[in-house]
């Protein structure tokens, strides 16, 4: 069987897709993205920028962003998360953002977690630009995602962000 856009219908239209009979489990999945800087930028992340603490502002916003990812993006449920944990990790040449997001519900959190590492990742950006205008996000990304009836998936190893 070929695998089909499970939000476009037999005519190609745009719907939701129904959950409800789908069962209740619980469901988590991990992102990534990273945000490629100068070690003059880095150093002034680790520290504190001029507009404060950039890693502590990013996770927050990466958290509210989560929590509103059906008003993003078109056609996602809305859902009860359980937990959404923003961290960071200096690696070199910028910083890798990890976002996990957790539901007891029909649904994944891939979107969410997504979002929560992009967003966390475009506020490190606003947090920088003053030190630096070439902060670029990359690699915007699922790791990992587990529960419902598709189980559990894994990026291969050797594939995250370095």
């Amino acid at each position: 069987m070929a695998k089909r856009l499970t939000h476009l219908d037999a005519s190609g239209a745009a719907r939701m897709v129904d959950v409800a009979d789908k069962p209740v489990t619980s469901r988590e999945a991990l992102a990534e993205c990273v945000v490629r800087m100068a070690p003059a930028t880095l150093r002034a992340v680790r520290e504190v920028t001029p507009k404060g603490d950039a890693l502590q502002v990013a996770r927050i916003a990466g958290i509210m962003a989560a929590k509103r990812t059906s008003e993003l993006i078109p056609l996602t449920h809305p859902l009860p998360l359980a937990r959404v944990d923003v961290d960071f990790e200096f690696i070199k040449g910028g910083v890798r953002v990890l976002a996990r997001a957790r539901v007891v519900g029909q649904t994944g959190v891939e979107m969410e977690a997504l979002t929560a590492a992009a967003v966390a990742g475009l506020t490190l950006i606003d947090m920088t630009k003053s030190i630096e205008r070439g902060v670029s996000l990359e690699s915007v990304r699922l790791l990992e995602k587990s529960g419902g009836r598709s189980g559990t998936w894994k990026r291969a190893a050797g594939r995250a962000a370095k």
